[in-house]
């Protein structure tokens, strides 16, 4: 990477895109809504079990300039942006939500909370990871808490990160997508007998969209 691209970077100004699509939200509270996502290369949490593990490598995704991050966005109908990873917040993103926001976007991120946060948010989902524990930022910050169930020790970790969340904080169980056959009938039992959570399904999965 050149200074530039590098200055560039740091600054906000452009960002590596792994990948950028118009669909629906398939998970969590806003499941269903059209959405256009922005996927972000780099990640440095190594979930084993990740989807997107070809996002992990930032240096292997294009870098594209805010203006032309917006401008694609703006192409499609939908003014509900869902920036996703990769791990997002690894970025600063004051440009990009200033930008997006003048283009009437409302503003959704996805992340581990594993680094600080930038950037202007309408809604935060943080998703914690065993790897590498979330900043405490997040636990007033955050309006949406996503924790996904591989083992049954998941579910004290998510009680665990549960206990730090602000009152008005929305709670999601999501089964882990290769176990889920055995994990799903735990969690409609867990949620029964703990109703402050939800089940988050990862419904595009099913439906067979991206």
């Amino acid at each position: 990477m050149s200074t530039t691209d590098k200055t560039a970077v740091e600054q906000g100004l452009s960002l590596p895109i792994m990948e950028s699509f118009y669909t629906l939200q398939g998970e969590g509270f806003h499941q269903g809504k059209a959405a256009y996502f922005i996927r972000l290369g780099g990640c440095d949490v190594g979930c084993h079990w990740c989807d997107v593990k070809e996002s992990w490598e930032a240096a292997n995704h294009p870098l594209l300039t805010v203006e032309k991050i917006v401008a694609q966005a703006e192409n499609y109908p939908s003014r509900f942006a869902v920036i996703t990873g990769g791990e997002p917040v690894m970025y600063q993103f004051n440009p990009l939500c200033k930008a997006l926001k003048k283009s009437g976007f409302y503003l959704a991120i996805e992340t581990s909370g594993a680094y600080p946060l930038s950037g202007d948010w309408h809604w935060i989902c943080l998703s914690p990871k065993k790897r590498k524990p979330p900043q405490t930022e997040y636990f007033e910050k955050a309006h949406e808490l996503k924790v996904i169930i591989y083992n049954n020790d998941d579910f004290n970790w998510a009680e665990e990160h549960a206990a730090k969340m602000n009152k008005d904080c929305k709670l999601y169980l999501q089964a882990e997508w290769s176990v889920r056959e055995k994990i799903t009938p735990r969690l409609i039992e867990y949620v029964k007998n703990n109703p402050q959570w939800s089940i988050s399904i990862q419904s595009h999965k099913y439906l067979n969209i991206p």
